[in-house]
């Protein structure tokens, strides 16, 4: 499958066979790829939970009162972030990097993150956004269907993941095998009314 046709056929799919298993391979597969998606100052800001035991897949599921691809989707990956990854040893992201990127990077880090709280917020969002999309893509190319969510509740699986004080929760994915197609679209927007040249149009 090439990207072009992974994005037409991405769809949002709820209902998954609860009998499919993704081998450890494919996993890894699929994850080794979500990691090589852009961030903001290579931070690298994403972390990303698999629930997997029966005990803990059930408790995501009841704190997403109740939708039923949580339960039955082959993998249940909560995408979360860490705000403060930009002063925990950043000269790591950039450890491959030419001196004189590093010896430019590095100050540039600190001095746009420092007391700039939105926009350690903002970064964390976006590039968990992006890491999103990459996973669905790939998990289309890899033949598994996918349904991003944030129809759960936040704050309680926050506490069965044992979230960090300093990380937040993005969203989650699943992903599996479909028993049944998504619906059609349901009211896709002309493209003539979102993507504009230069400026917005005028009222």
């Amino acid at each position: 499958m090439n990207t072009k046709e992974a994005i037409q056929t991405r769809r949002s799919v709820k209902h998954y066979d609860p009998s499919h298993k993704m081998t450890e391979a494919e996993i890894r597969e699929l994850m080794e790829h979500a990691i090589l998606s852009p961030t903001a100052f290579n931070l690298q800001h994403w972390r990303f939970i698999s629930i997997d035991s029966p005990e803990k897949r059930q408790a995501v599921f009841e704190a997403s009162w109740g939708q039923t691809q949580v339960r039955d989707a082959s993998l249940v990956l909560v995408l979360c972030a860490d705000l403060n990854a930009w002063e925990k040893d950043p000269a790591r992201y950039w450890r491959n990097a030419p001196q004189r990127v590093q010896d430019f990077m590095l100050p540039a880090i600190e001095n746009y993150y420092t007391n700039h709280h939105q926009a350690q917020r903002d970064e964390c969002i976006r590039s968990a956004g992006i890491a999103a999309t990459t996973i669905m893509l790939m998990a289309r190319e890899m033949g598994y269907d996918s349904c991003p969510m944030d129809g759960f509740d936040f704050d309680q699986v926050a506490k069965l993941i044992d979230l960090p004080h300093d990380h937040i929760i993005v969203m989650m994915i699943t992903i599996g095998k479909k028993l049944e197609d998504a619906n059609p679209r349901a009211g896709q927007l002309p493209l003539e009314e979102v993507f504009f040249t230069d400026s917005f149009p005028k009222a």
